[in-house]
């Protein structure tokens, strides 16, 4: 093997090593999202609605207040499932935790901060098949200003049961209304905020949100290892983010509800199966696996292997679009506000994607051009290796593990 392609294919490696470490492995399994409704309430108060995360909440209300009964009557109505228990346990505490999240989440008007009053008793909801516990609270705010700050520290790195949590906030306060997306680099939100910074929170967190899911970025390796010129991974891509955008919008807008235990496991598969594609082109047609078979006519000239892998990238890219929207937790109506911090979402999706494939593809167009035959291997190996991934998280997910 010469000196070039030996650099080019730790080149390759070392792109791929790097995009890997990049998002942790607990992608799916242990962040937390909290999701927040801000309304203006009587002369002066505030009404918030919390949702937040029912076994999360126990725990760390438990530990912060030292309540062992609360962690002892939490955890038992939740490993049975029992939902009448599980409201049950937080109101029979509620003072350790309402103290919890009202040290840890605020209100202010004017610079200073409203004082929070339990609306109700706790209640139980569910987003995307995991226990939420519902809190009411009104906080009276003695200084009216023009604007309100919105302020976010629940469930913290430090406690060191999640990492990253999110807090997504709706808000229609204040004569203004939208959506804002709050965690711990950018921990408020203040209704006097301008458009532009609203809209780039979002977009962060839709790169965040890419780079952090290793299952969509080994997806992406898989349609780029099995890519076999820049046409078509440029059109599969394409191809993905339509399917995706047109999902994701209907779901988040409530228009379309599939429910996770569904999403999940189909999109370990298809990660499974696009990767699988390609070692069946490889096995079936060896060291021509990377030739076009025929130039299809058009503009696109596609073989027919390409139109039948590009047909079954969209069908995927429809359910990836429902995970998007499953990982921001919005649900709400129909508006132009809300609408337009989806597409930013999305957009924020579609750079980092742009971006990998710029990174990943080059390198191995590189190495098909100087050595086939490695080229081959290396994409071969890619591929084993993010099937082998896509059917165990399979697995898993269908298990419900």
């Amino acid at each position: 093997m010469s000196p070039l392609i030996r650099r080019t294919v730790i080149g390759v490696t070392a792109a791929v090593i790097a995009l890997l470490s990049a998002a942790p492995a607990f992608a799916h399994g242990f962040t937390s999202t909290v999701y927040v409704n801000v309304a203006a309430g009587d002369e002066g108060h505030v009404r918030t609605t919390l949702d937040l995360e029912y076994d999360l909440l126990v725990v760390s209300a438990a530990d912060y207040e030292k309540d062992d009964p609360l962690f002892k009557a939490g955890t038992a109505a939740f490993e049975a499932q029992d939902t009448e228990g599980q409201a049950a346990a937080l109101n029979a505490h509620t003072q350790s935790a309402v103290k919890y999240v009202t040290e840890r989440f605020s209100v202010a008007s004017g610079g200073r901060a409203c004082t929070p009053a339990q609306v109700g008793d706790f209640t139980m909801t569910a987003q995307e098949g995991v226990p939420y516990a519902r809190l009411l609270l009104d906080w009276s705010c003695a200084e009216q200003g023009d604007d309100h700050e919105v302020r976010s520290g629940l469930f913290p790195d430090a406690e060191t049961y999640v990492k990253g949590t999110k807090t997504i906030l709706t808000y229609e306060l204040d004569g203004r209304s939208g959506s804002a997306a709050l965690d711990a680099a950018h921990p408020s939100f203040s209704t006097a905020q301008s458009w532009y910074e609203r809209f780039w929170e979002f977009f962060r967190l839709g790169a965040e949100h890419l780079l952090t899911g290793i299952d969509h970025i080994l997806f992406l390796l898989a349609l780029i290892a099995g890519s076999r010129r820049l046409r078509e991974i440029v059109l599969a891509a394409t191809s993905f983010t339509l399917a995706h955008s047109v999902t994701f919008m209907l779901a988040a807008l409530g228009l379309v509800d599939v429910p996770a235990a569904i999403v999940e496991p189909v999109i370990a598969l298809s990660i499974a199966a696009v990767a699988g594609w390609h070692l069946w082109q490889i096995w079936r047609r060896g060291d021509h696996a990377t030739e076009i078979a025929t130039l299809g006519r058009g503009h696109f000239s596609l073989d027919r292997a390409g139109w039948t892998r590009l047909a079954v990238v969209f069908c995927f890219g429809l359910v990836h679009g429902l995970g998007f929207a499953g990982a921001l937790g919005i649900n709400e109506a129909w508006s132009w506000t809300l609408l337009w911090s989806l597409l930013v979402f999305n957009v924020g999706i579609e750079v980092v994607q742009l971006t990998i494939i710029a990174l990943v593809f080059p390198l191995l167009a590189v190495l098909r051009r100087r050595s086939p035959r490695a080229g081959l291997w290396a994409t071969g190996v890619i591929a084993t290796g993010v099937s082998v991934m896509g059917l165990i998280w399979f697995v898993e997910r269908v298990l419900g593990a």
